[in-house]
């Protein structure tokens, strides 16, 4: 399905690739953004566009000279990873249990964090950079130590998964963690503060942000930097763990290779080239899927999931969904849905079946395939996924 312009006057055009119209208080946040006078081209929304805090999540802006640091989000550098590993289906048997109950004893979720740092970990180079962060965040160093190679709670997960050639494919959800939250909440807070200063008239304050050339974008760029870095590497020290556990109960402890190995963000900002001009690409909620790119697009658990190839469509700013995107909030999904649908709708899945889990239902979020549909002219499907086992954070 390619993309339709929206019919609202804006000075710059949204393209959407969504396959319903968005409500009234999508469309104004839509809006908001296309009038900034630094957008550039177009606004782009993938087919799991729904609201966010200043910017749509599923939306890729692109910008001249200027970032708004609240588009990026909190979640700085939150993606996926998955590897294809060399295991079928039937060495799983009976397993699944085990496997489970191992995964949450060495991957810390929700606000847990490890005891201590291990060698990976304390060995990573950007630590002798974090002298150089905002200086709000100076006091977690040990924090952050801790929490690279913890999951973090929400929507984030692991899972152990099965394509339809019945081979065992393992894959994450995190970012940054505390880190990265406290960081983006400093510099937001920031861009708010110079837009006051300055008396900008802004259509929303969570779209205050800094101008290129200002050692205010030069402190958010390098933040920026080392948070997508820190969140990257946290889901190689997490996917580490998770393969040696995979590999002791299926390969006798002995390390084995890889198939394939994805690792994606899709909360971030990057240069990039687009029609002839090096520009500022925002992907709130989007992954990125030029020509060279495999992309993961994960259902809710209990669904479907994807491994992707880009198709460098650059009308998407060479951009794709980064999910199925949720359906209701939070708060409406305890509210509709009961314990047993959630066990129903997580039937053969190895998982967490209880009420702190329910916000997490499949049924509140798009049905993945109707969101696939919408982007065949983005990425075509590499392996299509199902999972039997899921740790929640």
């Amino acid at each position: 399905m390619p993309y339709e312009p929206l019919k609202i006057s804006t000075s710059k055009p949204i393209l959407s690739w969504a396959d319903h119209d968005l409500g009234s208080a999508e469309t104004k946040m839509a809006k908001n953004v296309a009038s900034l006078p630094f957008v550039y081209k177009h606004v782009a929304l993938m087919p799991d566009v729904h609201l966010g805090k200043g910017a749509l999540v599923g939306s890729v802006i692109a910008t001249e000279d200027a970032l708004i640091p609240a588009a990026v989000g909190v979640d700085i550098g939150c993606g996926m990873a998955a590897i294809k590993t060399p295991f079928k289906a039937e060495e799983l048997e009976g397993k699944l249990k085990k496997i489970r109950s191992e995964i949450e004893a060495a991957i810390p979720v929700g606000f847990d964090e490890n005891k201590e740092a291990d060698k990976t970990v304390t060995n990573w180079q950007n630590w002798r950079d974090f002298k150089n962060l905002h200086k709000g965040v100076q006091k977690l160093e040990s924090k952050a130590l801790k929490q690279m190679g913890s999951l973090g709670g929400g929507n984030h997960f692991i899972e152990v998964c099965l394509d339809t050639e019945q081979q065992i494919w393992l894959m994450l959800h995190s970012g940054s963690r505390h880190i990265g939250n406290k960081l983006a909440q400093c510099h937001i807070d920031t861009a708010k503060e110079l837009a006051k200063l300055a008396s900008l008239s802004l259509p929303d304050p969570d779209l205050a942000y800094f101008v290129s050339g200002t050692n205010e974008f030069a402190a958010y760029w390098h933040d920026l930097q080392w948070a997508q870095n820190y969140a990257r590497f946290n889901r190689d020290v997490m996917m580490k763990r998770f393969k040696q556990i995979i590999d002791k109960y299926l390969a006798g402890g002995k390390p084995t290779k890889s198939l394939l190995s994805v690792n994606c963000h899709h909360n971030y900002a990057a240069k990039e080239f687009h029609f002839g001009q090096e520009v500022y690409v925002t992907r709130k909620g989007a992954v990125r899927a030029t020509k060279e790119d495999y992309g993961i697009i994960p259902g809710s658990m209990g669904a479907k999931s994807y491994i992707v190839k880009g198709k460098g469509n650059h009308n998407s700013y060479c951009s794709c969904s980064h999910g199925a995107g949720r359906l209701m909030s939070r708060n409406q999904a305890k509210k509709q849905f009961t314990l047993d649908d959630l066990i129903a709708q997580t039937q053969g899945v190895e998982c967490r079946k209880d009420s702190g889990v329910l916000d997490e239902i499949p049924g509140a979020y798009k049905p993945i395939e109707t969101v696939m549909n919408q982007q065949t002219d983005l990425v075509e499907v590499v392996a299509t996924l199902k999972q039997v086992l899921c740790v929640k954070g």
